[in-house]
C-alpha cells in the first residue's frame, strides 16, 4: 500500500518551502509517523554527501534529519548546480552526468527524467507512511509547465495534494495566492487544496478578513499562519546574493564566555557553495560571522574564511578584481588566520590546472599554501573522518579538484602554513571538540581574550531548531486538516478559478 503524500509549493522562490517541509516532517515524526522528504529537482550550490556517496541538496539532508532518517539519493534524484548564468551541472541519483544549458535541459532532458523521479517517489511512498515533497520556485511558471517534473507535473502524475506557501513579509501575498491558482490549468487546480501564510508579524485577527475573502474568491482555505521567527539557522537551498554585503549569519546563542568576541569575515565569492560550513561558527557564543566583498572589510576580522565555490578560477579572478587577493596574501604573510575550504583551499595554492570546470588551463593561485591543483573529470564524493588539533573530526568532500600538497603541516588531508589553513573537508566545524580547538588557535594568534563555550553542541542546536519548526506547524497550523490532506488527498469539488493556464 502506498503511503500518504503532500506537495509543499510556493508563490515564489524563497517563500519558505524548505523550512515548512522540514517543520511538517518534524511534526509528523513526533506523532509517530514514519516520514521522508522528497524534492524531485533541486537547483542549489549547497549540497551534501550521503553515506552511500551520493550528492543531494543540503535542504533535503536537513529535512531527512527532521524526519530522523538517513538521507539518500531517492530524496533528491535531480540536483542542478549552477556553473554560471546559462549552464548547470546535472547530478542524477547523486552522481554528475554532465553540464547542460537551461535551454537544453528544459528543451527535453528534464521531461525524460520524469520516470526516474516518479520511481523514486513511489519507492519512498512504498517504504514510509508519508512523504512530504517540496516544490521549486512557483507552480505557476507557465513557460515551464510543459516539462515540469517538480511542481504540478509530479503532483498530477503522483496524485499529490498541493499546499501553497506565501511569504507575507514580502507583501502581496493575497494576490500571489490568487494568481498562483488562477494561472493553473483546471486539472492542476483540482490538486491545490489551499494556502499557508509564512513569516507573519502582528495580530492574526487583522489578517483573518483577508483570508476569509481569499476563501470566498478561490474556494480554498488557509491551513495556517506561521509567525516570523529570527535565527532559525536552517540550511538554505540557494547561495547568498553578493549584493547582500554585510549579511550576518545569525543563530540563537548564549552570551560570550570570554571577554572578547571573534569576528569572522567570509569572502562572498561567486558561485559560493556550501556556505553553511560557517553555521557552526555562528552557533558559537561570541563568534560574529559576516559575508564581505571588499578588502577593507577584512581589516578587523580575526578569521577570514574563503568558502567553497562551483567556479574556483572565477573566484580567483573575482578576488583579484576586488583587491581581496592582495589583502589575503598580506594577511597570510602577517600570520593572521585564514581558512580555505574546498574551492577556497584551492585558490590559496600555487597553480591550478583546470580543463574541466573553467577550461582555462593553468592558472596561478594566490601562492600562500604549497599545493598544486588539477581538475579531474570524476567528482570526489566522500565522507572522511580523521583527527586534527588533537580532536576527532568528520566531514564530507564534493570536488573535481585534486590537490598535490608538497609541504606545510598536514591538516584534514590539506595543509597549514603558519595561520593559513586549507582543507577540502566541508562540515568539519560541526565537530564540536575540533571547532573549539580551532577557535582557541585563532584567539591565540590574534591576541583575543575569547573563550569557546565548553558545552556548545552543534548537533543539539540543530535538533532544537528542527523542533522549533515542528512547533511552528503544531501551534500555528490546522494539523488535523493537514493530516487529512496527506492521508486522503485534495478535497473534492474545488472550484475552477479563471482564466486558467494559457492554451
Amino acid at each position: 500500500m502506498s503511503g500518504g503524500g503532500l506537495l509543499v509549493a510556493g508563490t515564489t522562490s524563497d517563500a519558505g518551502k524548505s523550512v515548512v517541509t522540514a517543520g511538517i516532517c518534524r511534526w509528523l515524526v513526533r506523532q509517530g509517523v514514519k516520514v521522508a522528504p522528497f524534492k524531485a529537482q533541486n537547483m542549489s550550490l549547497n549540497s551534501f554527501v550521503t553515506r552511500e556517496g551520493a550528492e543531494i541538496g543540503r535542504a533535503q539532508a536537513m529535512q531527512a534529519q527532521a524526519c530522523r532518517v538517513e538521507p539518500t539519493a531517492l530524496m533528491n534524484p535531480v540536483l542542478l548546480k549552477p556553473g554560471g548564468e546559462q549552464s548547470s551541472q546535472v547530478v542524477l541519483m547523486g552522481k554528475p552526468v554532465g553540464e547542460m544549458s537551461a535551454r537544453g535541459y528544459h528543451g527535453g532532458r528534464q521531461q525524460k527524467l520524469l520516470g526516474t523521479v516518479l520511481d523514486c517517489l513511489a519507492e519512498l511512498r512504498g517504504t514510509y507512511d508519508a512523504v512530504i515533497c517540496e516544490g521549486a520556485g512557483s507552480p505557476a511558471e507557465i513557460n515551464l509547465r510543459r516539462t515540469d517534473i517538480v511542481n504540478m507535473g509530479i503532483a498530477r502524475n503522483a496524485g499529490l495534494p498541493v499546499l501553497v506557501v506565501g511569504d507575507i513579509d514580502r507583501g502581496g501575498v493575497f494576490a500571489s495566492f490568487f494568481g498562483t491558482v488562477a494561472l493553473l490549468s483546471e486539472e492542476d487546480q483540482k490538486l491545490v487544496a489551499g494556502f499557508l501564510v509564512n513569516k507573519f508579524r502582528g495580530d492574526v485577527s487583522l489578517l483573518e478578513p483577508g483570508l476569509d475573502m481569499l476563501h470566498g474568491l478561490t474556494g480554498r482555505r488557509t491551513y495556517g499562519v506561521l509567525p516570523f521567527q529570527h535565527g532559525l539557522g536552517i540550511d538554505e537551498e540557494d547561495g547568498l546574493r553578493v549584493s547582500l554585503r554585510g549579511t550576518v549569519r545569525e543563530s540563537n546563542t548564549a552570551p560570550p564566555v570570554g571577554e572578547d568576541v571573534l569576528r569572522v569575515a567570509v569572502c562572498a565569492v561567486p558561485l559560493m557553495s556550501n556556505f553553511t560550513d560557517v553555521d557552526a561558527l555562528a552557533a558559537e557564543p561570541g563568534v560574529v560571522v559576516r559575508f564581505v566583498d571588499r578588502p577593507e572589510e577584512l581589516a578587523d576580522a580575526d578569521l577570514v574564511v574563503i568558502p567553497g565555490t562551483r567556479g574556483t578560477v572565477r573566484a580567483l579572478e573575482w578576488l583579484r578584481e576586488r583587491g581581496l587577493a592582495a589583502a589575503l596574501v598580506r594577511r597570510a604573510a602577517e600570520g593572521r588566520p585564514i581558512l580555505g575550504i574546498c574551492g577556497g583551499f584551492q585558490v590559496l595554492g600555487e597553480h591550478i590546472e583546470d580543463e574541466v570546470e573553467s577550461r582555462q588551463g593553468q592558472v596561478e593561485g594566490l601562492g600562500v599554501l604549497p599545493l598544486r591543483v588539477w581538475f579531474a573529470p570524476e567528482k570526489i564524493l566522500t565522507r572522511p573522518e580523521g583527527e586534527a588539533l588533537g580532536e576527532r573530526v568528520a566531514g564530507y568532500e564534493i570536488h573535481h579538484g585534486v590537490a598535490d600538497v608538497t609541504g606545510g603541516v598536514p591538516f584534514l588531508d590539506g595543509c597549514r602554513v603558519g595561520q593559513t589553513w586549507g582543507t577540502h573537508w566541508h562540515g568539519s566545524l560541526e565537530s564540536d571538540g575540533f571547532r573549539r580547538a580551532f577557535l582557541r588557535e585563532v584567539a591565540a594568534a590574534t591576541g583575543r581574550r575569547f573563550v569557546p563555550a565548553p558545552d556548545t553542541s552543534f548537533a543539539a542546536l540543530r535538533e532544537e531548531q528542527l523542533d522549533r519548526l515542528g512547533d511552528l506547524i503544531e501551534q500555528h497550523a490546522d494539523t488535523d486538516a493537514l493530516w487529512r490532506l496527506i492521508e486522503s488527498g485534495a478535497p473534492q469539488g474545488l472550484p475552477f478559478i479563471p482564466p486558467g493556464a494559457p492554451a
